[in-house]
């Protein structure tokens, strides 16, 4: 396979994962089975580009906030932005300073895609026939700071289903709790690939040797692709509920054990 292609699926790959209620980390590492593996920085370059599409298609949103600052209600759903995600960058910081560092064994990975999946369906059975409300209030916004850390503590637990599911379990309806977990995930992305960004550079994993074009063209498709999951997803949560992810995350965890697990021996 040229290598243009395999760069353009893991792009592809990556962007249709990133914010959906499943695991990118467990695609990545179903992906990389079949297609050439690459380096951390290159994984964590890609993220840009579905940084990128959600600012393309929340541009709107983001420039009502900032035109609207100075009534209540826009300062109220920023400053719960800025809660949420306060909480997970103090609480990664914390993790970071007493030298946590992410498993790289994949089992793992495959437990927490595998345990989430069978939350979803917990939860939505739960939530069957009670009544919702569109607000994110202060509580919540502290719950999904915290989501957010576990996300970020154990691969495979994806932050956007943690973030989303979480709201859904406080009584956000479904469009609002996507929303806010979107728009969350702005400052939360950036600031995360930036400190990876930096942290790999400052290791040398970063360097003349990179490949930029066969990066930017990966960052092109993850861009690409997230664009259409995000506005897909904002659909699809208007009359739809999450067990179909449920039932798929507890399929691909189950995969990822069957092809990692014989391989421990």
């Amino acid at each position: 396979m040229p290598d243009w292609i395999a760069i353009i699926l893991l792009g592809v790959v990556e962007g249709l994962t990133e914010f959906l209620p499943v695991s990118s980390t467990g695609h990545l590492l179903l992906a990389q089975q079949w297609l050439p593996m690459q380096t951390d920085f290159f994984n964590t370059f890609i993220q840009c580009g579905a940084l990128l599409a959600v600012l393309m298609v929340f541009w709107r949103r983001l420039g009502g906030l900032a035109r609207d600052w100075h009534q209540r209600e826009a300062q109220q759903f920023a400053g719960k932005l800025g809660l949420a995600f306060l909480i997970t960058s103090v609480g990664g910081l914390a993790v970071k300073a007493i030298g946590f560092t992410l498993p790289h064994d994949p089992v793992p990975v495959a437990l927490a895609t595998l345990i989430g999946g069978i939350l979803i369906l917990v939860i939505e059975r739960w939530l069957h026939g009670r009544e919702p409300r569109d607000e994110v209030t202060w509580r919540v916004a502290l719950a999904l700071g915290l989501a957010q850390l576990v996300a970020g503590v154990f691969p495979g637990t994806s932050r956007s289903g943690a973030t989303i599911l979480t709201a859904v379990a406080f009584g956000v309806r479904r469009p609002a709790a996507t929303e806010f977990s979107f728009l969350l995930g702005i400052p939360t992305l950036f600031a995360a690939s930036g400190l990876e960004f930096y942290s790999l550079w400052r290791l040398g994993a970063a360097g003349n040797s990179i490949d930029w074009p066969m990066l930017l063209l990966g960052t092109a498709a993850s861009a690409a692709s997230a664009f259409a999951v995000v506005k897909w997803l904002l659909r699809f949560v208007q009359t739809h509920t999450f067990y179909v992810f449920g039932w798929y995350r507890i399929l691909l965890g189950g995969a990822i054990l069957l092809v990692y697990w014989p391989q421990r021996s």
